[in-house]
This record gives C-alpha cells, sequence and structure tokens, in this order.
C-alpha cells in the first residue's frame, strides 16, 4: 500500500509540473514577443522545449522528429501569429487582447489536444497544424520565393498525413503521406500567385488566408473518404456527402461572396 501511495504521489507530481511548464512555454513565448519584438528568441525556446527529441541515440533522431513535427507546426505557427500580431498597425490593447487569445488556446493545444491519442484526437491534431501552418506560411511569405512557400507547405503535408495514417493499420504510410505532400504543393503553388485573407469581424488585424481555408476544407475530405475505404474497402457516398458538402460550400462562399468584403491581397 505504502508503495501505490509513493506511486500515486509521483504520478500527481509529474502531472503537476507537466501542467505548469507547458503553460510557462505558452506565457514565456508572449513574453518574449511582447519584450524584444524579435521572433528568432521564441523559435529558439521552441527548439529548446524539444530537447527530448534529440535526448536519445542519433539512429533515433529522425524518427523522434517526424513523430514531433505536428507539434512543432503548431507552435511555430503560434509564434508567427503572436509576432504578426505585435507588429500590427492596431492599439497595444487590441495587440495584447490577441496575443492573450492565442497563448490561451496554445496552452490548450499543449494540456488538453496535444496528450490525446484516440484517433478522433489524432486526426484533429493533424488538422489544426494543417490549418495553422498553412495560415501561418501565408501570412507572412507574400516576398518569398515560390520554392520556399512549396517545400514548406510539403513538409506539412507529409508531417499531417503520416500522423493521421500512423493510427492507422495502413502499410504505405510514408508512400501516401509523400503523395499527400505532392497534393498540397500543388495547391500551394496556385494559392501563392493569388493569395486572398479575410479579417475577423471583431479582430480586424487578425487574416486568415484563403488557401488555409480551402487546404483544411480538402484535407478534411480526403480523410473521410481514407476512412471510409479503410473500413469497407470502397469509398461510400453516405460517409463523404457531409465533408463534401461543406467543401463545395466553403468555395462557393468564398469565392462568391467575400471575395470583395473584408479581403486583402497578401
Amino acid at each position: 500500500m505504502e508503495f501505490l501511495k509513493i506511486v500515486r504521489r509521483r504520478s500527481f507530481l509529474s502531472e503537476v509540473v507537466y501542467t505548469v511548464l507547458n503553460i510557462a512555454l505558452a506565457v514565456a513565448l508572449l513574453v518574449i514577443i511582447r519584450s524584444t519584438e524579435s521572433i528568432w528568441f521564441a523559435f529558439g525556446l521552441i527548439v529548446l522545449s524539444k530537447w527530448r527529441v534529440l535526448a536519445v541515440r542519433p539512429r533515433y533522431w529522425f524518427v523522434n522528429v517526424q513523430a514531433n513535427l505536428v507539434d512543432l507546426i503548431v507552435s511555430v505557427s503560434v509564434v508567427i501569429f503572436m509576432y504578426t500580431t505585435s507588429i500590427a498597425n492596431a492599439s497595444d490593447g487590441q495587440r495584447l487582447l490577441i496575443e492573450l487569445v492565442l497563448m490561451v488556446l496554445y496552452i490548450g493545444w499543449l494540456l488538453f489536444l496535444k496528450p490525446r491519442s484516440k484517433r478522433v484526437y489524432v486526426v484533429a491534431q493533424a488538422g489544426v497544424a494543417l490549418f495553422l501552418g498553412v495560415a501561418a506560411i501565408f501570412t507572412v511569405s507574400y516576398d518569398w520565393a515560390a520554392s520556399a512557400v512549396i517545400l514548406l507547405i510539403w513538409v506539412i503535408g507529409y508531417a499531417t498525413a503520416r500522423h493521421v495514417l500512423s493510427n492507422y493499420d495502413e502499410p504505405h504510410v510514408v508512400f501516401l503521406s509523400l503523395v499527400w505532400g505532392l497534393v498540397l504543393t500543388e495547391l500551394s503553388y496556385l494559392s501563392y500567385h493569388w493569395t486572398i485573407a479575410y479579417s475577423l469581424p471583431v479582430l480586424q488585424t487578425v487574416m486568415i488566408p484563403q488557401a488555409a481555408l480551402i487546404i483544411s476544407g480538402f484535407g478534411f475530405l480526403v480523410h473521410k473518404s481514407y476512412d471510409s475505404y479503410f473500413h469497407y474497402e470502397k469509398i461510400r457516398i453516405n460517409d463523404i456527402i457531409l465533408p463534401l458538402l461543406l467543401m463545395i460550400g466553403i468555395i462557393f462562399v468564398l469565392l462568391v461572396f467575400f471575395n470583395g468584403v473584408n479581403t486583402t491581397n497578401i
């Protein structure tokens, strides 16, 4: 009984330490960006927070890096959004509000969504990484070379597909992940030459790139198609009709109703 009490005490203490460190990471990122107005110190902190990835034999580094890519994409994206908010043309109070919202959402990612291992949560993790990663890249890449944008989008596509497929009994994880990355590079290349962003009604300084919405909707449709085929060896129309209608609806609404309202070419 004493041994069980010690184990429980250590488990509780570990949970407390884990929670405190993750909250401290999110707060530190906000403090660094607001105090230095530099994105690189925040990136450095994220890299330091991943020290366990390389705290193994070198032959496991590549595997660990791949396993942590989704979390890294989300973390880097949050830093980018905090930084672009800190230099936005808005009042300090509005910028602080947006940054606090981003910090709270990041804490939610670290404490509630990221640790989950059920398939529905794994898919949600990949979806968040896909949307945030694409949105972050198109937010800051207006003067980048097309090759850099395409390469980064490919990494996001590969990482998110691998994250989802690894949760299935799929023998061709790497190949399908590479294919999905290639599909996203084609979409990103088209989007690169016609990049439109939408400002939110309340937070005018927050811009949502059109490419992130379309690619995320398409990714959801592809996942539901794969999930249907995986379980039934065919794509059932009942399984994909709602995602398909959602995808068509997103594209129709964005292209017809929102192209001239609250939009910015970036």
